[in-house]
């Protein structure tokens, strides 16, 4: 069995209901044994990650269905190892690398009086800057997934444009208020999505 399969998570819906949370070796195990075939065809499986669904072939026994997936994500996984492989060729340095800084006078001058002089200031400049980054991007990816989910399952709720908006300006309390008269299995899955889509002071 494929390690990816139990460390991949996702969530299956059928209708606005979920039936199965977690590895995606857990889902397929579980709605492959609990619902029929027609309640197959119409299951929605949705990466907690993206919030993109997934195309999953349900087709003979359960065994059958996790080998194929396991072989399909072997092989991405297997691309995404030989790419990380290529761009760490060699020991990276380690301590502290010398390198030329552009800086016009008063950018030094300023750099100088800070506690520590230029190079500390720099270096905490840097890691502050690198912060802020992540948590953009964390939030990036949060509002991606939120809006991938709410699109494929509640587009047609009510106060669903008023919900995005509210997510895209960052406004915690109208985007619960929006989406609470919801499903609740929707509702709770949204608001799992975007737990990281607002910024701290938001929150």
């Amino acid at each position: 069995m494929s390690n990816a399969l139990t460390r991949f998570y996702c969530t299956a819906f059928l209708g606005v209901e979920v039936v199965a949370s977690g590895s995606l070796q857990h889902v397929v195990t579980t709605v492959k044994d609990a619902l029929s075939d027609r309640d197959l065809t119409q299951l929605l499986i949705f990466d907690d990650s993206t919030g993109k669904p997934i195309d999953i072939d349900f087709r003979g026994k359960t065994d059958e269905v996790l080998k194929r997936l396991g072989e399909q994500f072997d092989d991405s996984s297997g691309t995404e190892v030989n790419h990380q492989t290529t761009r760490r060729v060699g020991r990276p340095k380690l301590g502290v690398v010398s390198g030329e800084v552009t800086l016009l006078p008063r950018h030094w001058e300023w750099l100088k009086s800070q506690p520590g002089g230029a190079s500390v200031t720099l270096r905490k400049l840097i890691d502050e800057a690198r912060r802020a980054g992540e948590q953009q991007s964390t939030i990036r990816e949060s509002q991606e997934a939120t809006y991938n989910f709410m699109t494929a399952m509640a587009g047609d709720f009510h106060q669903y444009e008023e919900a995005l908006r509210a997510l895209y300006a960052g406004d915690l309390d109208r985007f619960n208020h929006f989406i609470d008269d919801w499903a609740p299995d929707i509702r709770n899955h949204v608001k799992k999505l975007a737990v990281n889509a607002f910024s701290e002071e938001n929150v």
